[in-house]
């Protein structure tokens, strides 16, 4: 059965709805850890393990919004034939809030168990878990214009790969310094994962940002 434009026009929007929801709540979860690296430097226990909560609640509200889009695309079915991008967009997603939690949990673990980090790093790495978050928020603004076609999601998607870039670059400095600082062994071992993480999430980001490029053209 041929279903009329206006179908097809709605269904997009359901989808695109839901997704950008998603993407929400993956945004602000990824907005605390620069804020746990605020803490680490400052030495602030309580507020890293308060924020650390949050988090998790957070990764919760994610997987929600995750099986939520799930859910739509399923009853919306074979009308929208662009769900698996739509899947895979919101998978990649859902991947950035999986790498904050584990970021979280390392963070706590340094600052329980008092392990020494020299303040440079300590700052270096608010820089990156800040340069990260900006790939996530120029994702964020990629999504929003989906609607508005592919030229203004492309230029869009630019900024994301540009915020990728930043945080190659200070993710490679950091390593270095990490490595050849007078760090405790266990220490070292979880802000290396650490900076890992963050790598990956801005790389995920990009990923997202390819993915929003292919929807673009259906929209």
């Amino acid at each position: 059965m041929v279903l009329p434009a206006e179908t097809e026009e709605r269904v997009k929007r359901r989808a695109l709805s839901v997704c950008q929801e998603h993407l929400r709540k993956v945004q602000d979860l990824t907005r605390k850890i620069p804020q746990i690296m605020d803490c680490f430097s400052k030495n602030d226990k309580e507020k890293a393990r308060q924020l650390f909560s949050e988090i998790r609640v957070g990764e919760e509200e994610v997987d929600k919004a995750r099986r939520l889009v799930s859910q739509e695309l399923a009853e919306i079915g074979a009308i929208l034939l662009s769900r698996e991008d739509f899947l895979r967009f919101t998978n990649l997603t859902s991947e950035i809030a999986d790498f904050s939690e584990g970021i979280a949990f390392r963070m706590v673990e340094i600052m329980e168990h008092d392990w020494n980090v020299p303040n440079d790093i300590k700052k270096d790495l608010l820089k990156l878990s800040e340069a990260a978050f900006e790939a996530v928020l120029r994702l964020r603004e990629t999504m929003m214009v989906l609607s508005y076609g592919s030229t203004k999601v492309m230029e869009k998607a630019k900024d994301v790969e540009a915020a990728e870039r930043a945080v190659d670059e200070i993710y490679r400095e950091l390593e270095i310094k990490t490595l050849t600082g007078k760090l405790d062994l266990p220490a070292l071992i979880l802000l290396r994962d650490v900076l890992q993480l963050l790598e990956d999430s801005a790389d995920k980001a990009e990923d997202a940002a390819d993915a929003a490029r292919i929807l673009s053209f259906i929209m």
